[in-house]
């Protein structure tokens, strides 16, 4: 089987390695895809540089109480790697240096359950930066340590972002594990009953829909239609958005495109969909991410395929926000998924 001659040929390299191997050059030998770095350069945007970092993302750890198909951070239980706290330390002394930096978004794995994530967001809201927390919503309800979360929340004004991938519980159950979808739904009535959802009043909570399959996600705006109107009239929830998230085919989600067989006509999908007004839009034209070790990537996704800033100072030690705004930014083949129709970010759809 040639995705195992693959795999063995390259045995001696990292995961992120036999990954981008696959990006690259595919399964089969007839397999070829026009590269991104040529899509690029036909619309007059390579080199893809900063627009100017404005928000800071921060990944507190792949440790998580779940383990989702989809995920491109392959998170789960079992995960050691955690971010320490003097390299949160650091985080907090490159956000005071650099008022610039509007917004820290902070993700993981379940970013909860880092030791020190309730102290890094009192020490964040001291500095008085907009703050996101990408919550799975069931840590909230794995453990009685986390049941007051909607109120910590609360007490900081966090924007909390969840995942839901359907409003219903086959789809995402059979995405995200038994179980998930009637806890995420008690999740939601804990954080609306503290205040969530509600227009107006600074607590903002937005929801996330990432496709089941080898497909594009629907109309954003079509869509969170839909969400509201059913989680309203079946479980009395209400949320701020929805965001629409295209699966990258990187971790998990490539896994998941190989075995089904799926690999090559996902990419050629997102390669047809192409749209040069979301590569002008682009996330990591706005964005740092910040790795669990402290090292610096251009997006979310350049992290887990280990692909570093191309830049001299690429770990938050050596933070130099003038640099990272002037990099050129690391592409590969996965970029199309941020690119495709209406465009996919950490946001939801950029066009």
């Amino acid at each position: 089987m040639i995705m195992k001659t693959l795999l063995a040929e390259h045995n001696k390299l990292s995961h992120a390695d036999e990954q981008i191997e696959i990006l690259e050059h595919g399964q089969s030998d007839d397999f070829a895809l026009v590269p991104f770095q040529q899509r690029l350069e036909e619309n007059n945007l390579y080199p893809l540089r900063p627009t100017g970092v404005e928000i800071f993302q921060v990944n507190l750890g792949k440790m998580c109480n779940q383990v989702c198909k989809h995920c491109h951070v392959d998170a789960g239980p079992d995960r050691k790697e955690i971010m320490d706290k003097q390299t949160m330390k650091q985080c907090l002394e490159a956000l005071k240096k650099n008022p610039q930096l509007k917004t820290v978004d902070l993700t993981g794995g379940a970013p909860e359950m880092n030791s020190g994530f309730r102290w890094f967001v009192e020490e964040i809201r001291r500095l008085d930066r907009h703050l996101i927390v990408r919550s799975n919503l069931t840590i909230i309800l794995a453990n009685k340590k986390y049941h007051d979360l909607p109120d910590f929340y609360k007490q900081h004004g966090i924007e909390v972002v969840s995942s839901l991938p359907f409003y219903t519980q086959d789809r995402t159950d059979r995405q995200r594990g038994n179980g998930v979808f009637e806890d995420s739904i008690k999740a939601l009535q804990m954080l609306n009953e503290v205040g969530y959802g509600e227009q107006g009043n600074g607590l903002t909570l937005n929801l996330v829909y990432n496709p089941a399959g080898a497909f594009l996600p629907p109309s954003q705006t079509a869509l969170e239609k839909e969400y509201k109107l059913v989680l309203k009239e079946k479980y009395q929830i209400i949320f701020n958005n929805l965001f629409t998230i295209t699966n990258l085919p990187i971790s998990r989600f490539l896994d998941f495109l190989l075995q089904t067989g799926n690999y090559e006509k996902y990419m050629e999908k997102l390669v047809n969909a192409y749209n040069p007004h979301a590569a002008s839009n682009v996330m990591c034209r706005n964005t740092v991410s910040i790795g669990w070790d402290g090292y610096l990537y251009d997006c979310d996704f350049n992290q887990m395929l280990e692909l570093k800033l191309a830049c001299p100072s690429n770990h938050i030690s050596q933070f130099d926000l003038k640099n990272l705004n002037g990099r050129e930014i690391v592409v590969g083949q996965h970029c199309y998924g941020c690119t495709a129709g209406a465009g996919s970010s950490c946001g939801g759809a950029t066009t």
